[in-house]
């Protein structure tokens, strides 16, 4: 669904208004498209101390023929990157604001800030903990105050992890990233440190076999096209009832259907038998979901338990197959899509939450599971915001409106975002990213 509001606020016309009324004034965003820069300009990197983590970004930006700065000069920055992994105290912080500062000044249309950091440790150092804890402070206020489509994010990366942070800092850096911020992305998590480079970033997922459910429209269908182009054979899962538009999705992205109720006993069985044919199962995308929204005090049993067990308790069962014999294999990929409702909660939505809020218990519990994390299997979430469906075209207009708007991007979403952020996490390249649930939701006041 096409949003007038943006469209007209990016002519010469609408913007002068919108500027003069002091209305929200959204940036149409820049999204990938292959063989896309990797950056449209020069990268402003910094940092404190010695700043490991900026040199090697700095090596694979060069690498990738993206030119370098280390101060601010004429030319427009495309992004701004700051390496705090050798914070010890909050004094330390000064470093951050001293590159930040001119950096902002000089950030281009579209820009992105990336702040890498280190991530909270049992230590028992006062200083070093609020220092750490404080860069979340740092950037979630940065990504309110860009405009222009700016977003800024933190990848806080593990001891010993330095060697996996490429994926990550890709992602931020491009058009895939267009509706992520205000985000903490850790890197090493669950103790995986390593991480293979693909033979190609531009298809990332060649050779690889993914499952996509609720895949006939909306952000399944979107998901299914991403992970093709990255080189995936897409197995589209959905109801039989949605089975015309699933076989068009499935056709397009040159994929095979599987007509199939997700809540039956046999469904992660049936997956599975589907896929022998290609040999097996590399990613797993658990998209597929329903709302039967009602207030709490008027809901029954049966509202409350179909979206219990179409959102949740579906993907519990079908895992047992999916993680068996035949299934997901060594190295594979477990994506879920939560929710914004499942973090802030909403009014009308209790199972809804629940469900989602479910999901996200889900990933922290199997992320953790050593049997899954010798297996190299990578367990994260999506949690969207409001994204531009036929769900949501059918919102009333002021509602739909303040979804839109109540965001640092002044703009709603599209279903590509969710599938960009899910084809990251489904890539080997990420194989150190377990256990995280990023919200695409534009930096979303609800919920922050």
């Amino acid at each position: 669904m096409s949003d007038s509001y943006t469209s007209f606020v990016s002519s010469q016309v609408g913007g002068r208004l919108t500027g003069a009324l002091g209305l929200p004034q959204p940036t149409e965003l820049r999204r990938f498209t292959p063989g896309d820069l990797l950056a449209a300009g020069p990268v402003l990197l910094g940092g404190h101390g010695s700043a490991p983590l900026a040199a090697q970004i700095g090596a694979m930006l060069q690498a990738g023929d993206v030119p370098v700065v280390s101060e601010v000069g004429e030319d427009r920055l495309s992004a701004v990157v700051v390496d705090l992994s050798q914070v010890r105290t909050p004094g330390d912080l000064e470093s951050a604001r001293a590159v930040l500062a001119p950096g902002l000044k000089a950030l281009g249309r579209q820009g992105r800030v990336i702040l890498v950091g280190r991530p909270l440790t049992d230590e028992p150092d006062y200083a070093l903990g609020a220092a750490r804890r404080a860069l979340e402070g740092i950037v979630r206020s940065i990504g309110k105050e860009l405009r222009s489509g700016g977003t800024a994010n933190l990848v806080l990366v593990a001891d010993g992890a330095d060697g996996a942070i490429e994926s990550t800092i890709r992602f931020l850096l491009s058009g895939r990233s267009a509706y992520v911020s205000g985000q903490v992305i850790t890197v090493g998590a669950t103790d995986v440190t390593g991480a293979p480079s693909p033979p190609s970033w531009e298809r990332p997922l060649d050779g690889k076999v993914a499952v996509v459910t609720g895949a006939a429209r909306g952000i399944g269908a979107a998901i299914a096209k991403v992970m093709a182009r990255d080189g995936a054979k897409v197995v589209c899962i959905d109801v039989p009832a949605a089975g015309d538009a699933l076989v068009k999705v499935a056709n397009s992205v040159g994929g095979t259907a599987l007509q199939l109720d997700i809540t039956a006993a046999d469904a992660g069985s049936r997956i599975v038998e589907h896929c022998a044919r290609f040999g097996g199962i590399d990613v797993v995308v658990h998209n597929a979901g329903i709302t039967r929204d009602k207030l709490l005090a008027n809901t029954d049993a049966d509202r409350w338990a179909s979206v219990l067990d179409v959102n949740l308790m579906s993907i519990i069962r079908m895992n047992e197959a999916l993680l068996g014999a035949g299934g997901l294999r060594d190295g594979g990929h477990i994506v879920l899509v939560s929710s914004i409702a499942g973090i802030a909660g909403n009014r009308g939505q209790s199972n809804y939450a629940a469900s989602k809020a479910g999901v996200i218990g889900l990933v922290r519990t199997m992320a953790h599971d050593e049997a899954l994390i010798t297996r190299g299997i990578t367990v994260n979430a999506v949690a969207p915001g409001f994204i531009e469906t036929e769900m949501t075209a059918r919102i009333p207009f002021a509602t739909r409106e303040l979804g839109r708007r109540l965001n640092s991007l002044s703009q709603g979403g599209l279903p590509v975002d969710v599938a960009e952020t899910i084809a990251y996490f489904s890539a080997d390249a990420s194989a150190a990213v377990s256990g995280n649930v990023v919200r695409v939701c534009g930096q979303s006041l609800l919920g922050a």
